[in-house]
């Protein structure tokens, strides 16, 4: 079945479908539930792509709050009824002197990524008014609560945060219709921020574009629907829908955008 099924996605993502045909194979060969690391949605429609062609196991997912993007899959037998619980989830609260410091996304994320933890390993880092909270397994809550007081300069505690209590930040998402000569990272990065090509070429060779939360410098790497991709300074841009082509061989395509 991989090698069928990968003919349908990237060879960089080849690794990945061997993995969940693992999982998988497991969830059906020993009756029970598997849970994996934080995935991204590019990552998780792969999963669900390969689990709809099988028919003795399901696919759920949570990432700690209704509109999360970093979320922990379980794959489990089509009978098994899982409960919120199996998805061993947390939310930390940052607490710090607010009146002196002011903390940004960056430097939380710094923080952790300094800490050796691969970006699989926490989920969404919300903030509001001034307010962080990260989502984290509750193996992950009891390393950060007991080794990382500090972020940046600032001396911290990790507050275990009540579901009531979970911050639910809004991006303004703009949803942009347009086409493009090609579906090349280049391309779509200018048509979503309105730059020009050269522009959007220059900020993938110097390394400011992340694809799916990881850095590239190749213009010409090609996007598909579910992509994320992010610009620094600029913002983000989701794909999502590829309609084909125009009759001038254009690519029509539906993007969402939220700007820095």
């Amino acid at each position: 079945m991989e090698e069928n099924i990968k003919q349908h996605f990237r060879p960089s993502e080849a690794p990945l479908i061997d993995q969940v045909a693992d999982w998988i194979s497991t969830a059906v060969g020993q009756y029970r539930p598997v849970l994996t690391s934080f995935l991204n949605p590019r990552q998780r429609y792969i999963a669900q792509t390969m689990v709809n062609r099988e028919d003795d196991v399901q696919l759920a997912s949570d990432g700690g709050w209704s509109g999360a993007e970093m979320q922990r899959l379980l794959f489990y037998p089509s009978y098994y009824q899982p409960p919120k619980a199996d998805f061993e989830l947390v939310v930390l609260e940052v607490d710090y002197p607010t009146k002196f410091i002011e903390l940004h996304h960056r430097q939380i994320m710094g923080t952790l990524i300094g800490e050796g933890l691969e970006r699989s390993a926490f989920g969404d880092i919300l903030g509001a008014d001034g307010r962080w909270q990260v989502v984290v397994t509750t193996a992950m809550a009891k390393y950060l609560r007991a080794n990382v007081r500090h972020i940046g300069r600032a001396k911290i505690k990790w507050q275990l945060v009540d579901d009531s209590a979970i911050l639910h930040p809004v991006e303004d998402w703009e949803e942009v219709t347009t086409t493009v000569s090609s579906l090349r990272l280049d391309a779509v990065v200018a048509a979503g921020f309105n730059y020009s090509r050269n522009r959007a070429k220059q900020l993938v060779e110097h390394g400011l574009v992340r694809l799916n939360w990881e850095t590239v410098t190749r213009p010409d790497d090609l996007v598909v629907k579910h992509d994320l991709i992010s610009v620094r300074h600029g913002g983000r841009i989701r794909i999502d829908a590829d309609n084909g082509q125009t009759r001038k061989q254009k690519e029509k395509v539906v993007l969402s955008v939220v700007h820095a």
